[in-house]
């Protein structure tokens, strides 16, 4: 069982780096898939068990799959939920088991959820499900080999809205956890509602008005975890890939700025080099270890 990061190499291999450099910030997800299926189709799970789906709630979508490492020796492991991204529209826990079988090998056990989708779903559903997520975990630890003492969430992109919205903001009861890892996500819905041209969003947007509404700027003050900030400090990781989209790294600026400078908090921020907003995630369990690496940094110092 691993306790330390894995080194931090830069950049990927060749030349998957330079094809990552010449797709740019405005990579799409099937170009990204394409270049990592061939890597991903190799990648190493043994040593790793993974349980049939299991239910956390009555929607059809509130399932998860749990890896757990196969051997274990002594103590309990730590727990991590990993909620994936899908712009609040799609998304499936399937797409992001590199995560589990890399964390699970490290001595993790690693839950991935599914959870509720807009338009059918709109604002708060996704913190709801994490929050009900996190509960079924909690009360299944023991079962699992893991510690309900040493949890930490992680979600990306809107997965990591979801996460930043469940552990800090008070309404939604989440406590007791670790920390929380937040990869590339939207944090300010009034803030991309007013910045569309900056940021290069289509008007209608597809994915935040199905799920935050077309309600005036001012009303989504309510819905944006920036503005609604009230939970007691907690450890945070908050990341952003070196080729993201716009919004996404000026929202990670935003929201360490508003923890760290209003709020109590010393928030962790770092920068994934090479990468883009889907590589990072993909590149998980592939011999690269540029996200993965600081997340299983994080889970040694706080969690282990």
């Amino acid at each position: 069982m691993s306790t330390v990061p894995e080194p931090l190499t830069t950049p990927p291999a060749q030349p998957l780096a330079q094809q990552l450099a010449a797709l740019g910030a405005g990579a799409s997800l099937p170009d990204v898939q394409a270049l990592y299926e061939p890597l991903l189709a190799l990648q190493p799970t043994d040593g790793v068990l993974q349980l049939s789906p299991q239910r956390y709630g009555a929607h059809a979508r509130q399932v998860l799959d749990v890896y757990r490492p196969a051997a274990q020796a002594g103590a309990a492991c730590p727990l991590l939920l990993f909620f994936h991204g899908g712009g609040f529209i799609r998304g499936d826990k399937a797409h992001k088991a590199n995560i589990g079988w890399h964390l699970a090998r490290h001595g993790i056990v690693t839950v991935l959820p599914n959870y509720r989708l807009a338009p059918e779903h709109r604002w708060p559903a996704g913190p709801e499900d994490v929050a009900a997520a996190l509960a079924w975990a909690r009360a299944h630890a023991h079962s699992l080999g893991a510690d309900p003492a040493r949890i930490v969430l992680m979600g990306e992109s809107a997965g990591a809205a979801h996460v930043a919205a469940a552990c800090l903001m008070q309404r939604f009861g989440v406590s007791g956890i670790r920390g929380a890892i937040l990869v590339s996500g939207p944090y300010n819905a009034r803030l991309e509602r007013l910045s569309r041209e900056a940021f290069g969003i289509a008007t209608p947007d597809p994915r935040n008005d199905a799920y935050f509404g077309t309600d005036e700027p001012e009303a989504l003050a309510a819905m944006s975890i920036t503005e609604q900030l009230d939970a007691a400090p907690l450890p945070l990781l908050i990341s952003y890939a070196e080729r993201d989209l716009l919004q996404m790294q000026v929202q990670a600026g935003e929201l360490f700025a508003r923890l760290a400078g209003r709020h109590g908090f010393r928030p962790e921020l770092q920068v994934i080099r090479h990468h883009n907003h889907f590589s990072q995630t993909l590149a998980v369990n592939t011999g690269d270890p540029s996200l993965s690496g600081p997340v299983l940094d994080f889970i040694a110092r706080h969690a282990r």
